[in-house]
């Protein structure tokens, strides 16, 4: 029996729900103790039905525009991400059940929209269906960082977030109007056979779309102020959701940028940089949360780099591995800055021994994270890696290079939680006045399962899970990683981690405000448009007010002439004639006496008229 059912479910699901949430929570605001309850039963029938469609693959499509229809369908990549997506939501959500306790509607209804438009954007097969479903994602995730609204912070970041993206959202706009004009069709499979010109246009247009919403350079800024908003939302947006879709889109276009050829080789440079650079920031911070913000964008710069090379199944097996390991990171982030109000590397030292279960949790994280074997992110990575060697010696270097980074910054994570707090620190941090509370069983619970997939899935990169996955995607069994490059990762990871432990790490300053990132997009976008926005406000008063204001002036004057020659011609002539009109009038009442003798003398004098006439005509 066909799924196809089960695939308008799950997109629909979500949706209602998420709508009915948000508008309750909005109208009767309060806590909606009820809300956590809904969302996390809607999400655990989301995990169902994921499972269902990822084993059947449906493809279904309806009516939406008179040129392309609304069309989803599930094929081998979207059978191992949405799952994926459905899973870390539903743990999400029940952390956040133990975590958030103000505007529990409005939360929890948002983050079910927001996995709604996830859901069709990994599953989207038609440009205008992908396009709808990234309009709604980029809008719920403004809401959900700018969550608390009465901070204006928050609110600013969400702004950030929302301008940034959407800048490089135009390039979707970009992609589909090429798209129609190159006659190719809107079909994402569709999109290779566009004529060569057009086909370029679609290509870059889909590249900066995916490069803005990955957080990749030079778009990563906003990943950074995007930190401000509730941590299950960090954990949720930026592990499997909105920023790992556009490291997806990109894996999903792969005939796309391969068939440009220019393309396919920018995206793989663009990931590799960010990879490396981003790195760098990592490394450089000293907040928890700004470093894995920093590690996300180049985690993710990774998949990218994949895109570009071709390996879609090295790319979708990272895509998930990064997806448990930094959920999992950042809840704990959230856990921890729960309890002690604090998310400063330095005043969480040695957080992981008051609090083991969380510690453990965040090690097996933070671990993956840094590639040590056999641990998730360690198998999928050298898959990446090996793809680029055959590409680009060079590629390669700039990947292992950033393997070496996220060592050193996953490890930097590992030795402040575990190294033990001065002396006075660990006192100071068990009194009440610390913030020092408990951590529940609802926040505990989700992390110890992420653990799990953040330690096993390194399966999925090694034989033979590895060539089901390949058969599952689709490709062409591209040659493994030899044995010597996940050896050489493998202990470069592990010198990396203990040269950490042993002398520390390098902060280099100048990277620690994301390359000045921010500063850039102020000088080289917000400054240039505010002055174009002044120059075109004086233009406005000193050209377009005067033409107006003259308009009007002139207006008014030729108006008060009609008026003039109204009052002195028009009236005048009017009034003319009617005065004429009853003088004769009077004139021929005049001989209407009502005496006999009168009409017999008019008559006469008619006659004597007429008679002289005829004899004058004669």
């Amino acid at each position: 029996m066909s799924a196809g059912w089960a695939l308008w479910v799950l997109v629909a699901l979500p949706a209602v729900a998420g709508a009915v949430l948000t508008a309750a929570g909005v109208l009767t605001g309060g806590r909606q103790r009820w809300a956590p309850v809904t969302a996390i039963a809607v999400l655990a029938v989301e995990c169902a039905l994921a499972v269902l469609v990822a084993v059947q693959r449906p493809v279904v499509s309806a009516s939406f525009l008179p040129f392309a229809d609304f069309g989803v369908g599930v094929d081998g990549l979207a059978a191992l991400v949405v799952p994926t997506v459905a899973a870390v939501a539903l743990l999400v959500l029940v952390f956040a059940a133990g975590d958030v306790d103000t505007a529990r509607g409005r939360f929890f209804g948002l983050v079910l929209l927001f996995v709604a438009a996830v859901v069709v954007t990994a599953t989207a097969t038609t440009l205008p269906a992908l396009l709808f479903a990234w309009e709604v994602m980029g809008a719920t995730s403004y809401a959900l960082i700018g969550f608390s609204w009465w901070q204006r912070d928050r609110v600013a970041a969400g702004d950030t977030a929302f301008l940034t993206t959407r800048l490089a959202d135009l390039g979707l706009y970009l992609a589909v109007a090429a798209a129609l004009a190159g006659g190719g069709g809107l079909a994402l499979s569709d999109l290779p056979a566009a004529s060569p010109g057009w086909r370029d246009a679609v290509a870059a247009g889909v590249l900066v779309a995916a490069l803005g919403k990955a957080a990749q350079l030079p778009f990563s800024f906003w990943l950074s102020r995007a930190m401000e908003g509730p941590s299950p939302v960090s954990a949720l947006l930026h592990s499997a959701a909105m920023v790992a879709m556009g490291a997806y889109l990109l894996l999903r276009v792969e005939p796309l940028l391969a068939a440009t050829g220019w393309a396919a080789t920018a995206t793989a440079w663009t990931g590799a940089g960010t990879a490396v650079l981003l790195g760098v920031v990592a490394v450089a911070q000293r907040d928890l949360k700004q470093l894995l913000a920093a590690s996300t964008a180049a985690q993710l710069g990774l998949v990218v780099l994949a895109a570009g090379v071709g390996s879609v199944a090295g790319g979708g097996a990272h895509l998930v591995a990064h997806a448990a390991t930094k959920a999992l990171l950042f809840l704990a982030a959230g856990a921890w800055l729960s309890a002690l109000g604090t998310k400063q590397l330095h005043a969480l030292r040695g957080v992981a021994r008051r609090r083991p279960a969380v510690g453990v949790a965040a090690t097996v994280g933070a671990l993956s994270l840094a590639g040590i074997a056999p641990l998730s992110l360690w198998a999928t990575k050298d898959e990446v890696l090996a793809a680029a060697l055959r590409t680009s010696g060079w590629l390669y270097a700039a990947g292992l290079l950033a393997a070496v980074l996220s060592a050193a910054y996953a490890g930097k994570v590992l030795v402040l939680i575990w190294r033990r707090p001065a002396r006075g620190v660990e006192d100071e941090f068990d009194t009440e006045e610390a913030g020092d509370r408990h951590v529940g069983w609802l926040e505990v619970t989700p992390l110890l399962v992420l653990a799990v997939p953040a330690a096993t899935l390194s399966v999925v990169a090694l034989p033979p899970v590895r060539s089901a996955l390949l058969r599952l995607l689709g490709e062409q069994g591209p040659a493994a990683p030899g044995p010597v490059e996940p050896v050489v990762s493998a202990v470069l990871a592990l010198l990396t981690v203990l040269a950490v432990r042993r002398w520390g790490v390098l902060e280099p300053r100048w990277a620690r405000g994301w390359l000045g990132l921010a500063r850039l997009a102020s000088v080289g976008v917000v400054r240039p448009t505010e002055r174009l926005a002044h120059l075109l406000a004086r233009f406005d008063d000193a050209v377009l007010d005067r033409v107006v204001e003259g308009t009007a002036a002139a207006t008014s004057r030729v108006a008060r002439s009609a008026a003039h020659l109204d009052r002195a011609g028009v009236d005048a002539a009017v009034e003319g004639v009617a005065t004429g009109t009853r003088r004769l009038g009077g004139l021929a009442r005049r001989p209407h006496t009502g005496q006999v003798h009168h009409y017999y003398v008019q008559t006469v004098a008619v006659l004597a008229a007429g008679v002289l006439l005829l004899v004058l005509v004669r």
